[in-house]
């Protein structure tokens, strides 16, 4: 889908010599002499490099368009995750570091979304919020209660997050998948 230089917003992505760009930071710029331009930021997805660009409203720049389906999460190795279609059965498998940090909160049969570009996995996005268990937990101390104090946490997936004082180890709590934060105890 074609649109034009002032079109573009943060999170596009956008086709631009011949590499597929997310765009990180955008800035419209109306100088004294000559005519407007939009400042952009983007980062490469294949090649993780970053670039900045002036687009004129009168260029035209061709919008990446993904296609998201749902898969189940069934397993992990060394190195990848591996995805199946609940409707085709088909399966596929992502490399971890495509992943990042959020795939240790995958479990056996979670349905994600997975974004597609020319049928290549792009992206894997988690529902927004989980169940997950505390493995342990500082003890809370007296009289934190002035401020909202926070204590470190693990999870049995391995994950680091801050929790409030009431929360004890064998807990089970819910996470945000996108800010990995505590939201509450169940």
């Amino acid at each position: 889908m074609k649109i034009s230089g002032n079109e573009i917003r943060v999170g596009m992505l956008i086709e631009h010599k011949d590499d597929l760009w997310v765009v990180l930071k955008t800035q419209h710029v109306k100088p004294g002499k000559g005519g407007a331009f939009a400042q952009v930021e983007m980062k490469s997805v294949n090649k993780n490099t970053k670039l900045n660009e002036r687009f004129r409203s009168s260029d035209t720049l061709e919008k990446a368009s993904l296609d998201e389906v749902t898969y189940n999460f069934l397993y992990e190795d060394d190195q990848n995750y591996y995805f199946m279609n609940p409707k085709s059965f088909e399966q596929i498998n992502i490399k971890k570091d495509a992943v990042g940090e959020k795939g240790k909160m995958l479990t056996e049969n979670l349905e994600v979304n997975i974004s597609f570009y020319n049928e290549k996995p792009l992206s894997v996005e988690l529902p927004k919020q989980i169940k997950c268990k505390i493995e342990n937990t500082d003890a809370a101390l007296k009289g934190q209660t002035v401020s909202s104090s926070y204590k470190p946490a693990t999870l049995t997936n391995g994950i680091h997050i801050q929790v409030p004082p009431f929360i004890e180890s064998g807990d089970e709590i819910v996470v945000d998948t996108r800010t990995i934060e505590y939201i509450k105890k169940v």
